[in-house]
């Protein structure tokens, strides 16, 4: 091999390795950052992490929501009409939750098998459910028929 084939493939090897280090560390920070979606069913049937960083949807059950007397702590239970969910969140709720409403909640489970929340995002409008929550009744509807 001549010396400046040699210094090609040098060179070549040298930004291979080197876009594969910054894709390889570039993936791992992302790593940390990732917000999986988990159902009500997803969660009680042990499919979800414990201490790991997720998003839970459902609907907020009818006279489930528990509020503090001395504190900001919340809490209730979320369903997919097939499981339910208890979540604790401690803060100020968005403006349009209420009983019966779809929300998603983010935040970390814990060994005892409570959700969490350190936030809370409400539907804005009476014809929008998120995605998510729409993807997993829908796939329910359908098994269940």
């Amino acid at each position: 091999m001549t010396p400046k084939r040699q210094k090609r493939l040098y060179i070549i090897l040298a930004i291979v390795f080197g876009t594969s280090l910054a894709v390889g560390l570039t993936m791992y920070a992302l790593n940390q950052n990732i917000n999986l979606f988990y159902s009500a069913s997803q969660i009680a049937n042990g499919e979800a992490p414990t201490d790991a960083r997720m998003r839970v949807g459902g609907m907020v059950v009818d006279g489930s929501l528990k509020r503090s007397t001395d504190s900001l702590r919340v809490s209730f239970e979320l369903t997919d009409y097939e499981n339910t969910v208890k979540v604790v969140f401690t803060g100020i709720l968005p403006d349009l939750f209420r009983e019966g409403q779809g929300i998603i909640a983010q935040g970390k489970m814990d060994a005892q098998g409570v959700f969490q929340a350190d936030e809370v995002l409400a539907k804005h409008d009476e014809n929008y459910m998120p995605p998510e929550i729409a993807e997993s009744m829908k796939a329910k509807k359908e098994v269940a028929q």
